[in-house]
């Protein structure tokens, strides 16, 4: 897709897809945003989850992308049926909360053997979200095999800001001025005047 404005160099450096690239091969950002969020649409109806790692980070993106581009917010479409998602670092740091160390996706692939070839391509990431959340459903099956996938998402939620509240006093035990959201999977919108 062609994001219509410029590339950071970080993103650049990190997917490797320049601007020329993209401005080049990419397509119209409108459709894309339709057909990712239907796609979605059609996963909730039959009530199916998504898997989606750092869950807040990609659905507020893509909310955001959706208003800009399709003066559409992403919950319209679900608006028949819930979305349910399963994110792999919230169900990690809940199950295996006394672990130390970071919970990114290449962390959690090593943690659960999970192979990750090709990191940060879309494709890649999303196959390796979804063995790391069946390596975390087999290891914590006790604990997780009763819960439909509504009960899980909302408990999903109540995890991540527990976790949120968690981060947040450690920040300020340590001075250090830093906000984290508490909202999950997506976060709600600012005020106007931010």
């Amino acid at each position: 897709m062609n994001p219509g404005v410029p590339v950071p160099a970080e993103a650049t450096a990190v997917h490797g897809l320049t601007e020329e690239h993209l401005q080049r091969n990419g397509r119209w950002p409108a459709p894309v945003m339709y057909e990712i969020a239907e796609a979605l649409a059609e996963q909730a109806h039959v009530g199916r989850p998504v898997v989606v790692m750092n869950a807040p980070f990609d659905l507020t993106l893509l909310d955001r992308e959706l208003r800009r581009h399709r003066a559409s917010a992403l919950g319209r479409w679900f608006e028949s049926a819930p979305l349910y998602v399963l994110d792999p670092r919230v169900l990690d740091k809940h199950l295996d909360r006394y672990r130390k160390g970071r919970r990114t996706l290449t962390d959690l692939c090593a943690h659960y053997g999970v192979a990750l070839e090709g990191a940060h391509d879309a494709a890649a990431d999303a196959v390796a979200a979804l063995e790391v959340t069946r390596a975390v459903g087999r290891r914590f099956a006790s604990r997780l095999e009763r819960l439909a996938p509504g009960e899980l998402h909302t408990l999903q939620a109540v995890w991540h800001a527990a976790q949120a509240r968690g981060l947040q006093a450690w920040f300020a035990r340590s001075g250090v001025e830093e906000a984290v959201d508490p909202a999950w999977p997506l976060r709600p919108d600012l005020p106007a005047a931010a």
